[in-house]
């Protein structure tokens, strides 16, 4: 197994529920340490130039109060930002995005570890969540901590297009639904939900190949 794939249970994942003014939001939580001080981490984290390096390229007014845009993904405004510990940013995506935050929060661990953690609070709707529960966002940030770890270490996945179509990407992508699944099934779902919000998930990220 690649060490790309082994990084999967690097990764520590819980799944919850919290009332915020818009209504009843899901949390996802990653929780993932770094061999990096917390000022690298976080240069890595604000710094428009590494940001493209290891996620997406990003525009806008990096300050608090200022908005982002990352290319074909999401935008918002920087809600917090106290260097080098908290960052929280507003998150949306689509034409009637809701509520949708995100918050990074990193603690050193000695001179030369960082404890990275990732939550996302979103109210998201109902027949979205029954269909792929957890997995849906949660896939696509373990490839994001994925890279920013890659990146941190003086690497990269390379062509992100070319590597999402490796069997090493479908495997990385099929083990990370079933890791969400799991945190899915300790945060109470029964077991036949989990199941079939896996199934879902794994067919979205990693489908079948076409038979030759």
């Amino acid at each position: 197994m690649s060490d790309i794939v082994d990084q999967i249970n690097d990764i520590h994942r819980e799944v919850g529920m919290r009332p915020v003014a818009e209504g009843e939001a899901r949390t996802v939580l990653l929780r993932r340490t770094y061999d990096a001080t917390a000022e690298d981490v976080w240069d890595a984290c604000t710094d428009p130039e590494r940001i493209r390096r290891w996620f997406l390229p990003v525009s806008g007014e990096f300050e608090l109060g200022g908005h982002y845009r990352l290319e074909g993904n999401a935008s918002g405004e920087i809600l917090r930002c106290e260097p080098p510990k908290l960052l929280k940013v507003s998150w949306l995506f689509g034409e009637n995005p809701g509520f949708s935050e995100v918050e990074v929060r990193l603690t050193p661990e000695g001179d030369e570890r960082t404890v990275f953690e990732l939550e996302h609070v979103a109210v998201v709707p109902p027949e979205m969540w029954d269909q792929f529960g957890p997995g849906a966002v949660g896939v696509g940030w373990d490839l994001s901590v994925l890279g920013l770890g890659l990146h941190l270490r003086g690497g990269s996945i390379g062509d992100p297009s070319e590597w999402e179509a490796s069997d090493e990407a479908r495997e990385f992508m099929a083990r990370s639904s079933e890791a969400w699944g799991a945190a899915y099934g300790a945060s109470g779902a029964p077991a036949d939900v989990v199941a079939a919000a896996v199934q879902a998930t794994t067919a979205f990220y990693a489908p079948p190949k076409p038979a030759q």
